[in-house]
């Protein structure tokens, strides 16, 4: 049998999964795992802001590089990713809110230019922001790049919320939960899937955030003091068995 092209415009097989109730699980559950990771590392395994940016941007830029490789949807190896770029969208954020001292106003309107750009220049290129159509390397490129935008545009905005905003956690999970809500009934009716799909993706960084900080933080603070190693490690596993489940040939052969 003769081999496909490998190239930016080759045909392959959809390189993202169908977007089902467990895909959102995931989703969220990554992007506390993400955070709460991330926090773990740099500041209770003492490996400080610095080790643990290098160590996480080496650790996606292997697992970019073997997703890019495959020609089809493998779930370990997509979800390994997307936990991997919501720990380094939230690094970016932190690295200008934190680092530099800009303010979470000014960085999340600097995401929100720079998510509007990706999506700008990903639509003048191929017609279409639909996830069900990653089927090239180039489309597949546009739609990582969008991919870590929201994680550190959702970072900035949720910071902002909750932080600069006064929400606090417990208010800012159960606004951002109302959000994601409102995005599954203007899709049921009739609102434009592509669309919904990105302002969800978006919030789900907030939400799982603003869930992960409930979680972990001290009641001091106004969490429930489950702290940063057991939040991440039950999430990590309730993952864990998710893709496990989605990687059964009976679930994986039912995709679109």
């Amino acid at each position: 049998m003769p081999k496909l092209p490998v190239g930016p415009m080759s045909p392959m097989l959809n390189k993202v999964p169908t977007v089902t109730i467990t895909f959102w699980i995931i989703k969220i559950m990554s992007t506390t795992v993400g955070e709460t990771g991330a926090d773990y590392l740099a500041v209770h395994a003492g490996l400080g802001v610095v080790l643990t940016d290098v160590i996480m941007a080496s650790l996606l830029a292997v697992a970019l590089i073997t997703q890019l490789k495959t020609r089809q949807y493998v779930p370990w190896i997509y979800w390994t990713t997307v936990v991997l770029l919501s720990v380094v969208g939230t690094q970016l954020t932190d690295a200008l809110t934190d680092g530099l001292g800009v303010s979470l106003y000014l960085s999340s309107a600097f995401f929100a230019v720079c998510l509007a750009s990706v999506f700008y220049v990903w639509y003048r290129t191929e017609r279409t922001l639909s996830i069900q159509s990653i089927t090239t390397t180039r489309r597949e490129l546009f739609y990582w790049s969008a991919v870590l935008v929201t994680f550190a545009l959702g970072t900035a905005a949720g910071d902002l919320a909750t932080e600069a905003l006064g929400l606090g956690f417990s208010l800012g999970a159960v606004i951002f939960s109302i959000l994601l809500l409102a995005m599954a009934c203007a899709t049921q009716f009739g609102a434009n899937r592509v669309t919904t799909f990105w302002l969800a993706y978006i919030l789900t960084r907030p939400f799982g955030a603003s869930l992960g900080d409930l979680l972990s933080q001290s009641r001091t603070y106004g969490g429930l003091g489950m702290g940063s190693v057991s939040t991440s490690v039950c999430f990590l596993l309730v993952i864990v068995a998710l893709v496990g489940f989605v990687s059964l040939p009976g679930i994986r052969s039912g995709r679109t």
